[in-house]
């Protein structure tokens, strides 16, 4: 089993740069884990999510696999996994019990792994280290659950076609199917405000607006350095 020293020095040669996705089809499983830690702690689960992440991206059935920091919360970060079907991801978690056992001390919150199904999902690009990560929970009310798939979905095509767009991919959780995560990678924060304000944009955000069952919730994060 490599030492964490080694983990972390591998972690390092890669520094700023996200790893290319492998492909994808009708199969693969999505992952969505947001994980909080106290802010005492940030440091040593910043290690711990450093070995995550390079022991990850060696599995042969991992075809993406990011931790993220967020920005505006540094003690908060995201994992976004892709692995090839649902087998390979749940042979991935109990891989990592001993990661997960050393984890909770840090933890201030429960470790909040959300597994998801691919509504509509491009190849995307290889993200710079000036990358913004955007992680957006779409809640949609039941009763307008089709509606509101519909609306989320389109807004797939003309977002990756925007300059700085690296990917956009529309999910869909697999315990609660009127809950939708959108994962967006730009190019640098210039971009994704320009696409904030694209009129597909606020086309969408007004629609949503009827039909939402809570804030649309966006979260911005930068790669794990």
């Amino acid at each position: 089993m490599p030492s964490a020293r080694i983990l972390l020095g591998v972690a390092l040669l890669s520094f700023g740069f996200a790893p290319a996705a492998r492909a994808q089809d009708a199969n693969s499983a999505f992952v969505v884990t947001y994980i909080e830690v106290a802010p005492a702690t940030k440091s040593d689960a910043v290690g711990l999510l450093r070995e995550l992440g390079v022991a990850s991206r060696k599995d042969p059935s991992s075809l993406r696999f990011e931790v993220v920091q967020r920005i505006d919360r540094p003690n908060h970060f995201a994992v976004l996994e892709v692995w090839k079907d649902q087998k390979a991801q749940e042979a991935h978690v109990a891989a990592t019990k001993e990661f997960r056992e050393r984890l909770q001390p840090l933890l201030s919150a429960p470790y909040d792994e959300r597994p998801h199904g691919a509504l509509a999902v491009g190849p995307g690009g290889t993200a710079g280290k000036n990358a913004i990560y955007a992680v957006t929970h779409v809640d949609i009310i039941p009763p307008k659950k089709e509606d509101g798939i519909a609306i989320t979905k389109q807004l797939a095509d003309p977002s990756r076609k925007e300059s700085g767009s690296f990917r956009y991919d529309v999910l869909q959780q697999s315990s609660r199917p009127n809950h939708m995560t959108l994962v967006e990678v730009w190019s640098g924060q210039k971009a994704l405000e320009k696409h904030e304000t694209s009129a597909h944009i606020k086309k969408y955000r007004a629609a949503l607006l009827a039909m939402s069952g809570s804030l649309y919730d966006q979260r911005l994060y930068k790669a794990l350095r």
